[in-house]
């Protein structure tokens, strides 16, 4: 059997270990990244470490180090409890609104489950108070991360900028980005409908009603809210300029958003020692090492040719569109089951070679699949699905993990064609 199968066939192992079993991919990759390469590859020690993604560890570990020391001192909650009594008393809005600080949360840098791990029990809990459908304060939240998860500055925007730009196919962040956005705005507009959100605006003026005894615009939710009122302090003003910096910094001019986090993340810590003393344990540790090991483990099927000989056994399939949509679906599935960020980081790879025959646009492309990938965390096997799963208010958690499924089983179905229609067969030939 040729070695380029056989580190396929470890590749699908580990998928299936990692899933049935809970083991953690990146630490599998990691050996069978020594196993492969070393007894099929004939490669090196530091051929394996090569592969290792230096940068990507330092995004990693500095952005969720930022957010576990925002988190700690009340930043994120009084970012939250702002946005939320912006809306007044207006129900409807609810949802929308941790829709758009999720969206923001991962734009700016922070990992998806971080940002899901933030805003779902606020969500939920706002679920169950106001009597909102928990799927369809689940699914925005998810969603909602999701929408901002491939901004420039993200982690899923650095990795899929930077698998694209190693391998030598055009670009186009903005494009990632925006499509990612559009995407999950427009399936968040219909789990909106389906699920019961235009009913809350009658639930709205109801509350309105008898809350102010006039309609007035006074609210509900400002009448019975009676959460511990987060003031600004010194820690939560210096932290939430630290993430003004970050924003400006990155984008503006284009520092690092490893470095940068890391370091404000360090003056943070300087200045109040309390505040971080706890977070390098709430850095996403097995996220990171998710990262680092599938990441490693494609640097080695790199030098073994594997890509190579994958990418042009999809293009010989010769039927490109058949092939784009058949890469979208396997993301979509897997994702469903694992993770999102491994999904991205192993196979947008094995695609290069296809994508470079020119018969399929590659900015469309990389969006479809990149989108297909990510839209499915919703799934409960998922780590945002579980996340909304475990912070559901008030439900039989039995039948909320059957509505969780079903949902996960529709997006499967329905996002990848519809992405496959929408951004690759308006770029073929």
């Amino acid at each position: 059997m040729p070695p380029e199968v056989i580190s396929i066939l470890v590749l699908v192992a580990a998928f299936a270990i990692a899933t049935t079993l809970s083991v953690n991919m990146g630490v599998l990759c990691f050996a069978a990244a020594f196993l492969v390469a070393t007894v099929f590859g004939g490669l090196s020690e530091d051929d394996i470490f090569d592969g290792f993604p230096g940068d990507l560890f330092v995004v990693l570990v500095g952005v969720t180090f930022l957010f576990a020391i925002a988190r700690a001192n009340g930043t994120t909650d009084w970012v939250v409890q702002r946005a939320v009594r912006m809306v007044g008393g207006r129900i409807a809005l609810i949802p929308w609104v941790m829709f758009g600080i999720g969206a923001v949360l991962t734009a700016i840098g922070a990992v998806s489950p971080a940002a899901v791990a933030i805003v779902a029990p606020i969500a939920l809990n706002l679920a169950a108070r106001y009597k909102i459908n928990p799927l369809l304060m689940g699914a925005m939240v998810v969603h909602g991360t999701q929408a901002g998860g491939f901004s420039p500055i993200s982690i899923y925007g650095g990795i899929v900028n930077e698998v694209v730009a190693n391998s030598g196919l055009p670009g186009s962040p903005v494009a990632l980005f925006l499509g990612s956005f559009a995407a999950n705005a427009v399936i968040a507009g219909v789990v909106f409908v389906v699920f019961g959100g235009l009913r809350l605006r009658r639930a709205t003026e109801a509350r309105q009603l008898i809350a102010t005894g006039s309609g007035g615009t006074g609210g509900a939710i400002a009448a019975d809210d009676r959460d511990e009122d987060l003031r600004l302090n010194r820690d939560r003003v210096l932290t939430l300029a630290g993430l003004a910096v970050l924003v400006i910094t990155t984008l503006g001019f284009g520092l690092d958003v490893g470095l940068m986090a890391m370091s404000i993340a360090v003056v943070l810590s300087v200045v109040s020692p309390k505040m971080g003393k706890a977070a390098p344990a709430e850095v996403a540790w097995p996220t990171v090492l998710l990262i680092c090991g599938v990441l490693t483990y494609v640097g080695v099927l790199e030098k073994m040719g594997t890509i190579d000989y994958v990418g042009h056994s999809v293009a010989g399939i010769g039927v490109p569109l058949l092939a784009a949509l058949l890469l979208c679906y396997i993301g979509a599935i897997v994702s469903a089951f694992a993770s999102s960020v491994g999904i991205m980081g192993a196979l947008i790879p094995l695609a290069v070679p296809f994508l470079q025959s020119g018969s399929v646009g590659p900015i469309g492309m990389i969006t479809a699949f990149a989108v297909a990938a990510t839209v499915v965390d919703v799934s409960p096997f998922s780590t945002n699905g579980a996340i909304v799963l475990a912070n559901a208010k008030d439900v039989d958690k039995d039948s909320f993990f059957r509505q969780l499924l079903v949902y996960g089983g529709v997006i499967v179905v329905a996002a990848p064609l519809a992405l496959w229609i929408l951004l690759v067969l308006p770029h073929f030939g």
